[in-house]
């Protein structure tokens, strides 16, 4: 059964600090951020970090009000939170990431650059490096169509039996994703990989 390198769709994974982390198949990643994330706090040098209880925030962030923040999750340089924006469950972002207003990202690890617009959601993904994401657009985690909900993914013409039901997408550098567009579970979007608005992208390999 073939491995979904990560490094073949983020260029920076392995030299980035999740590199040590990022050997395994994306969605173990994601399914073990908790223990990653707390793992790389313990490591951290806090000099350039405030704390918050289980959360760093880099001292060049900026923290719109009404934002919410639920620890373990480290905020990068540069980073922009904007108002309303709800961070749950785990959440990686590496420097200059920008969260619009009233999107929500859960369990999730964002590269370099990456950009929501407004009023998105990102559920058990990584994004890699300069991925831009326009309003409305979601990236699911949940089959919650199926009575099995187990999250399979279709690579190299194999299907991989991930083992878990809670899993969005692996989404390449510098990926865009058009708005309102719809990424079911368990997609792999190749680097530089355009999404039309409105799209629905499902790589679903089990027969409906």
């Amino acid at each position: 059964m073939p491995q979904v390198p990560v490094d073949r769709f983020v260029s920076g994974a392995s030299t980035s600090p999740l590199g040590a982390y990022l050997d395994q198949e994306p969605w173990q990643a994601t399914r073990d951020i908790l223990d990653i994330l707390s793992d790389l706090i313990v490591a951290m040098e806090e000099s350039d970090y405030r704390r918050d209880g289980g959360i760093f925030f880099h001292r060049s962030a900026r923290i719109e009000g009404g934002v919410t923040v639920k620890p373990p999750a480290i905020i990068g340089p540069g980073c922009f939170i904007a108002a309303g924006a709800y961070l749950r469950d785990g959440v990686w972002l590496q420097d200059h990431c920008i969260i619009g207003p009233g999107s929500e990202v859960k369990s999730s690890f964002l590269f370099s650059g990456s950009a929501l617009a407004h009023f998105n959601f990102i559920g058990d993904s990584i994004l890699g490096t300069g991925v831009n994401i326009e309003a409305g657009a979601i990236i699911a985690n949940h089959r919650n169509e199926r009575s099995d909900k187990e999250v399979r993914v279709h690579y190299r013409d194999a299907v991989i039996r991930t083992g878990v039901e809670k899993f969005g997408a692996l989404v390449g550098d510098h990926a865009r994703i058009g708005a309102n567009a719809v990424i079911a579970p368990g997609a792999l979007l190749d680097p530089g990989q355009v999404v039309g608005r409105l799209t629905l992208l499902d790589q679903d390999p089990v027969p409906k």
